[in-house]
């Protein structure tokens, strides 16, 4: 494989001063032993992240890469990417506005659509020379959408997908398609407001806790500072405001169904306890349009990955990606 832009000298392991150092405490000893700062160059913005190297001895050549959830960064993976370097490298993303990936340009929103085609740019530049010319996708929440409508689209470029409390996009009925683009409009016109300055990361760490997924104290702490920036008197959150802005189009139910449809690779749907899924009636239905998929349930609420006992989650993924 081509040196995937590991950049080696940028952070070592994130021990270095600042946001970021504040991290080693909250880290496992292998993940902080391991992982490194990367960064790759697309046509239109960079995309960065955390590279965990593979075992010694590890021969096996299909990169295992990891897409996170909305509004979250590629620390999510922390306790699971160190758990699969047997397997292969593992490589987490910040996707496009989250983390230290680069914003879209002013005037653009953040459609789901163009995270599919970072994801792909990214695959055609960097990991064409895998053993097979595919890679392992490993996507939560969000990142499960991404990662499957790329795999659907293109199912030569991957080999397994994970989807961690995910299963497919959001949908809407046809009769929201014009309220949708209104709404849409009118938040971009009014804009994102003043940003909050938090005194301290454990302040912005607190605040992170509540919410539609909430997390535990322990699992913000270890989340969120990747996600924040210093400015004046305080931090802010580096993400992008616009993320929070809704989308202007969103698919269709049978779009999603035709989407799943599509996958032709073997794909395991992580099904947390108490995730955000957990109450969903369509589910049946949609995990039945998937042609090749294994269903593993386990403890836990959204952050199933990174909050709380692991291990089962830990397991499922190892399992399913080291046994075909």
């Amino acid at each position: 494989m081509n040196d995937i832009a590991i950049l080696p000298g940028a952070v070592d392991t994130l021990s270095g001063d600042g946001v970021d150092g504040s991290l080693d405490k909250n880290r496992d000893e292998k993940g902080a032993r391991d992982f490194r700062e990367s960064e790759w160059k697309l046509r239109h913005i960079t995309l960065a992240g955390l590279s965990w190297q593979a075992d010694e001895g590890v021969h096996e050549n299909t990169p295992v890469v990891m897409l996170h959830g909305w509004l979250d960064n590629s620390l999510t993976f922390v306790k699971l990417a160190p758990e699969l370097t047997g397997l292969g490298a593992v490589y987490a993303l910040d996707l496009a506005g989250h983390g230290h990936s680069g914003h879209r340009p002013e005037g653009q929103s953040y459609l789901l659509m163009d995270y599919v085609a970072d994801l792909a740019e990214l695959v055609e530049r960097y990991f064409q020379e895998t053993s097979d010319g595919r890679i392992n996708l490993v996507g939560h929440s969000l990142g499960g959408i991404v990662g499957a409508l790329y795999a659907a689209a293109f199912p030569e470029r991957v080999r397994n997908l994970v989807m961690i409390d995910s299963l497919g996009a959001i949908s809407r009925p046809v009769s929201e398609t014009i309220p949708q683009l209104r709404k849409a409009i009118k938040k971009r016109i009014s804009g994102s407001g003043r940003q909050v300055v938090y005194p301290d990361i454990e302040t912005a760490a607190k605040a992170r806790e509540g919410g539609l997924s909430p997390l535990s104290p322990e699992a913000a702490l270890a989340l969120i500072p990747r996600n924040m920036k210093p400015e004046e008197n305080g931090f802010v959150w580096r993400t992008d405001p616009r993320l929070r802005h809704p989308s202007p189009l969103m698919m269709t139910e049978e779009q999603v169904m035709a989407s799943l449809g599509a996958l032709e690779s073997r794909v395991l749907f992580v099904r947390a306890d108490e995730g955000l899924l957990s109450y969903r009636k369509d589910l049946d239905e949609r995990a039945s349009a998937i042609p090749n998929l294994q269903v593993s349930n386990v403890p836990g609420g959204h952050h199933c990955h990174l909050d709380g006992e692991t291990g089962y989650v830990v397991d499922a993924v190892r399992q399913f990606l080291g046994n075909e």
